[in-house]
């Protein structure tokens, strides 16, 4: 049976990653855009991939769960989750930053995961599935002048263990991946005079998520598994 899988963020440079590392294993993959030519994009790089998207706002439980009602038939059934969503921003030390910047992590990173999980939980359920989060190793660590950011990846960490205690007698396993910094072209333009031979290629780390939503990891649950080597 063809496996099934929604990847939030999937028009990203992550995103596009795993939806090619689940393509390569012949999976269909949903993925929710806000962009018609991020999605056309995708769609162009990855023509042989079975692929169904709709434009949905990921941080809104009511958006994501029409989002999987539109991608029902589609998909047939849901395997898993790669809840990829999320953005960085740092501009200073506590008091320095705007406040905006604080309910904008805490919307793009732990409002992205909160909503798609609860949207996908019952049919999460209905099939025993898998669900990856993306957080940061700043989430254990702290980062100096990107507090926002940071506490927002910390809830991303404590989110995914406690849908992993909560729902394990329910089969649903849920894992979390920690880059570091990710080899994309945002990063590289942002850090024009960092050594990116240091950063992980989002297609290493693709392949990280894509191990954890197949059931070959099924004894892996609640578990923060470091992606920050090449």
């Amino acid at each position: 049976m063809t496996s099934a899988f929604v990847v939030t963020r999937g028009t990203g440079a992550l995103g596009r990653a795993v939806v090619a590392a689940l393509a390569e294993r012949g999976a269909r993959v949903a993925v929710p855009y806000r962009s018609p030519q991020d999605w056309d994009a995708l769609r162009a790089a990855l023509p042989q991939a079975s692929l169904w998207g709709a434009k949905a706002e990921v941080s809104d439980p009511r958006s994501c769960g029409a989002f999987l009602d539109g991608a029902a038939g589609f998909l047939g059934r849901l395997d898993g989750v790669a809840a990829v969503a999320g953005a960085y921003a740092g501009a200073g030390t506590l008091e320095q930053a705007p406040e905006s910047e604080w309910t904008a992590m805490m919307s793009a990173n732990l409002g992205t995961v909160y909503a798609i999980c609860r949207a996908a939980l019952p049919r999460l359920i209905e099939n025993r599935g898998s669900v990856v989060t993306v957080a940061s190793r700043l989430a254990l660590e702290g980062g100096a002048g990107s507090a926002a950011y940071a506490v927002s990846k910390a809830g991303v960490v404590a989110l995914t263990r406690v849908l992993a205690l909560e729902n394990e007698a329910r089969g649903v396993r849920f894992n979390c991946v920690l880059p570091v910094i990710i080899d994309t072209p945002d990063n590289r333009k942002a850090m024009p005079k960092a050594d990116p031979s240091r950063w992980t290629p989002p297609a290493a780390v693709a392949r990280v998520v894509a191990f954890l939503l197949f059931p070959e990891s099924s004894a892996v649950n609640g578990a923060l598994i470091p992606v920050s080597g090449r």
